[in-house]
């Protein structure tokens, strides 16, 4: 399949592919207004566009988005931020944009119930052991929460931190705009590179499905520890644009554009501009 995929590469239309440059340059605009969206003080707009920009190299270092964390709790400490609130601040950043992407999906979702076709992809009764496992695992946290007293404490005290932050930015009009604006833009810009490379190379699936394969595909993996969800992330692709009624073939020569384009491509000058930034001790 990556052979014949890396074969259909060479049948890509070029203004799509750029259609899907455009689209990813703008997910760190849309990233860069939920950061300022989630905090009260107003940060240096250009800083903060190319904290964004770098913390995609950042990401693609650590695991499960902690590389992204880091670089914006560090830009937000050198800009006067006590850690304690902008701890918050991440927090509800990663809140916003989890409620945007799994709200997106169900509204697409019922809206295209026929998206996805997943039965014949999974095996007969996977669905309840799933189920169960997450159940399982998130009662065991909450009761090690519970019973731990140290780690009850600092649980609670950054949960009221949390709260009182999101009240004073949902105070703000102009905040919410830019929280929920940003939040919801961001994995609609994802979802349409994705489609836009599609379009490219002729994958014979409509692009609203196209969509809901990229937002499924995200949520699914959203928790597997990869860094920048390298292998999860494009197997989870893979699969979802089969799903959505693709060739195996072309669904794999989509992904591994689109991966080329939001990964690899940005890579290097995102770890230059990562370290000017330390340099010029912006982070």
């Amino acid at each position: 399949m990556l052979v014949e995929g890396f074969a259909h590469l060479a049948t890509a239309e070029w203004p799509w592919l750029l259609a899907a440059v455009c689209a990813t340059c703008l997910t760190w605009v849309a990233a860069a207004c939920t950061r300022q969206g989630a905090l009260v003080e107003r940060l240096p707009a250009r800083r903060l566009l190319a904290t964004q920009f770098a913390a995609g190299a950042a990401n693609h270092l650590l695991p499960t988005g902690l590389g992204a964390s880091a670089v914006n709790l560090r830009f937000m400490a050198v800009c006067g931020v006590p850690l304690a609130r902008s701890s918050a601040a991440l927090a509800l950043y990663l809140l916003a944009e989890s409620v945007a992407r799994v709200g997106l999906l169900l509204a697409l979702l019922l809206a295209f119930p026929e998206a996805l076709r997943l039965g014949p992809l999974l095996p007969d009764g996977s669905a309840g052991p799933l189920l169960a496992a997450v159940a399982a695992a998130v009662c065991a946290a909450v009761a090690v929460v519970l019973l731990v007293r140290r780690l009850r404490e600092a649980v609670f005290g950054f949960v009221r931190t949390a709260l009182s932050e999101a009240r004073s930015v949902h105070a703000r009009p102009a905040r919410i705009l830019a929280l929920w604006g940003g939040s919801l833009a961001f994995p609609l810009l994802q979802a349409t590179g994705l489609a836009t490379v599609g379009l490219s190379l002729g994958l014979d699936v409509p692009v609203t499905h196209m969509v809901v394969a990229y937002l499924a595909a995200t949520v699914a993996v959203a928790l597997v520890p990869t860094p920048g969800g390298l292998g999860s992330v494009d197997a989870a692709l893979v699969v979802a644009l089969v799903a959505a009624g693709g060739p195996a073939a072309v669904a794999t020569a989509v992904v591994l554009a689109y991966r080329i384009i939001t990964v690899w491509l940005p890579l290097l000058p995102g770890a230059l501009t990562l370290g000017a930034l330390v340099r010029l001790k912006v982070i």
